[in-house]
């Protein structure tokens, strides 16, 4: 995980950008440099996880470009064999084929050639254009702005680099590169060519092999790899995948919960155990969460609700493992809910609707699950990496008769789940057990404390006078009050970043709820139990 900030214009004091480069420093803090190329300036923290020495450093300038980029290029071994004979290769870092890759390619060809992880900012000087992209679902964030003395683009990997230089800051689009004059959609994830509807036997095959090989591909590190293990389906199996290519050789997991009732920490040892994992858990109390509540609203960026209360526990989780470990490399369970379905998604009434919701949640991860786990594994320079928004997994899922991953099996997730079955990867118990509200899953009371707090904080009254406030996505509780209170004296005015309060599907039956966690649903049950 790297950080840059790039800035079309000089016409800015050059401390000015020196201290929105610091802004960065987290999610690279091995190694800092700026370049300037005719009018654009490049600044780049590293987080060093290629070819570990000052070979691997950006900005990287050749052929009359200059590049940074914050990515894993997981092709990058093929593309550098494609290329052999156009350039002569300097360094063992995946991110040094970009270049040579523009060259010969184009910019569209180009992104369409990664299977990767990335955002970045490349300045042709032969057309004097400065040109950038995002990787489809946005797992590198990414956002851009005008600068305020000349209106200039300038590109900063967290919006917070960008403020010091920009008034008009927006997110990056994913899916989408800037070729110096407009945005041009290259892929969108949600979007597939066909549909198919194979048999149950040919669709978990399909499921099983491709995220096998997505694990297997995010393996690839100079650094030491770690695991996030919630004991949720998700988090197991990708710890269950790494564990079995890892010929049986113990990884290291990494677990949190409240003091209180954490139903994630026994359901993560059970699997740590079946796996024989190097497990290590850590417990937070009440005070360790409203103690880092503004910390990771300014991390996070947002105002919304459920992305708050989840990444509480994952941002605690990831300091302590930056604390006590020597890890740089975290794998996660992210961008499954989305495409196999949430609990709220039992009510669809149709694999129409099914179907459009899932493409719904894909275009928006950044802005939720993806954005958490950026921002909360990042800051704490660590880099996450996502097998489930594998380009190739994530199409062939999206492409299935939506009608067979609705929940017809009584069992959410079923196909993923029989994907991985009687083959030893998990234990039945594991397999088959229901989903649990992810910020809930750490213990009820984190939740429970966060409402506590904002019912001490504010009055019936000031929610109903929220709107004076603020018009545009106003606040409807106590809770989500004070996080737009606490958003807006470090982004003030930037709300927009976010399209939305991430809640069910207001339009279902049994899904038109004040509160974004499954808790509240009537088919909860007996999740997280």
């Amino acid at each position: 995980m790297c950080g840059f900030l790039a800035v079309d214009s000089m016409k800015f004091d050059l401390k000015t950008f020196d201290e929105a480069l610091e802004k960065n420093f987290h999610r690279g803090p091995d190694m800092t440099s700026k370049l300037q190329a005719d009018e654009m300036m490049f600044g780049f923290n590293r987080l060093a996880i290629m070819d570990l020495s000052d070979d691997g450093m950006q900005p990287f300038k050749a052929d009359k470009c200059t590049l940074v980029c914050n990515g894993e290029i997981y092709n990058y071994l093929t593309l550098k064999d494609n290329l052999k004979d156009d350039y002569e290769f300097e360094s063992g870092s995946d991110c040094e084929v970009l270049i040579p890759l523009y060259r010969k390619y184009g910019l569209d060809t180009m992104c369409k050639m990664l299977d990767a992880e990335f955002a970045f900012v490349l300045y042709d000087q032969t057309t004097k254009k400065v040109m950038a992209a995002r990787d489809p679902v946005g797992i590198r964030p990414m956002f851009y702005g005008y600068t305020k003395e000349s209106n200039q683009i300038a590109f900063g990997s967290t919006a917070k680099t960008l403020m010091p230089l920009c008034d008009k800051i927006l997110p990056f689009p994913p899916g989408h590169y800037y070729d110096g004059e407009k945005f041009v959609c290259y892929h969108d994830p949600a979007m597939v060519s066909k549909m198919i509807t194979p048999s149950l036997k040919e669709a978990t095959k399909g499921i099983h092999d491709r995220l096998v090989a997505a694990v297997k591909k995010r393996l690839q590190s100079d650094a030491p790899v770690g695991y996030l293990l919630s004991g949720g389906l998700d988090s197991s199996l990708v710890c269950s995948i790494a564990s079995k290519l890892k010929g049986g050789k113990p990884i290291k997991t990494f677990a949190i919960g409240m003091d209180r009732n954490p139903i994630d920490l026994k359901y993560a040892r059970e699997v740590a155990d079946y796996l024989g994992t190097d497990h290590t858990e850590f417990i937070m109390t009440r005070e360790d969460v409203l103690g880092a509540l503004r910390d990771v609203i300014y991390t996070l960026e947002t105002w919304d609700i459920t992305t708050i209360r989840a990444s509480i526990g994952m941002y605690l989780l990831c300091k302590n493992i930056h604390e006590t470990t020597d890890l740089k490399v975290i794998l996660t369970g992210e961008c499954s809910d989305e495409m196999f379905g949430y609990k709220y998604t039992d009510y669809a009434p149709n694999a129409e609707e099914f179907q459009k919701e899932a493409m719904k949640r894909v275009r928006e991860l950044y802005m939720y699950d993806v954005l958490r786990a950026d921002r909360c594994i990042s800051s704490n320079s660590l880099e996450g990496r996502v097998p489930f928004a594998d380009k190739d997994f994530m199409e062939y899922v999206m492409s299935i008769d939506p009608a067979m991953k609705m929940n017809k099996y009584d069992k959410g997730k079923y196909l993923l789940r029989e994907a991985f079955a009687g083959q030893d990867y998990l234990s039945d118990d594991i397999l088959t057990r229901e989903k649990a509200a992810f910020s809930d899953a750490v213990g009820h009371s984190l939740v429970d404390d966060l409402k506590a707090y904002a019912d001490e904080m504010y009055t019936d009254e000031d929610v109903a006078k929220a709107k004076d406030k603020y018009e545009y996505r106003t606040p409807f509780t106590k809770e989500s009050l004070l996080y737009r209170d606490i958003f807006e004296e470090y982004f003030p005015g930037k709300a927009s970043w976010i399209k939305d309060f991430w809640m069910p599907n207001k339009n279902w039956e049994n899904c038109d709820v004040d509160d974004p966690s499954a808790r509240v649903l009537k088919n909860y049950g007996d999740s997280g139990k």
